[in-house]
């Protein structure tokens, strides 16, 4: 199996993760529930070219599932950028998955031509007996 970049390269230094920047509840035009238990959360994640998200965080690390790929910059909440994704070594393609870890608070913008489309599945628990 070859390794694929980690597209997040932040530090996740006592962040609290308040429930309003949660993904759902501060970029709903931009994340959809697919499905939910005690152990992950799946969500559909579409961004449109030119579009920007609010800001919002992950909590839980996560493997992505790219329906379609486009460029990309993340910004943190004082809008310095994270990531611009055309310094990736390695570009995602549509049909390809990766990991990433928990993300801090975060913008996102769609720099390309098409939708960045991505089923995202965070691991909230390990197992069942596990506590995150």
């Amino acid at each position: 199996m070859q390794e694929q970049e980690v597209i997040a390269n932040e530090s996740m230094n006592q962040f609290q993760w308040p429930e309003s920047l949660d993904a759902l509840i501060a970029a709903p035009q931009h994340h959809k529930l697919l499905f939910e238990n005690e152990l992950v959360r799946v969500l559909d994640t579409n961004i449109p070219p030119g579009e920007i998200t609010n800001l919002h965080s992950h909590q839980f690390p996560s493997s992505l599932y790219f329906l379609s790929w486009s460029h990309f910059i993340r910004y943190d909440g004082e809008g310095n950028v994270l990531l611009d994704s055309r310094t990736l070594s390695k570009i995602p393609v549509a049909g390809s998955a990766l990991w990433t870890a928990p993300l801090n608070a975060h913008c996102l913008k769609n720099i390309g031509d098409s939708n960045l489309h991505v089923i995202c599945v965070e691991i909230k628990k390990t197992t069942s007996n596990d506590q995150h």
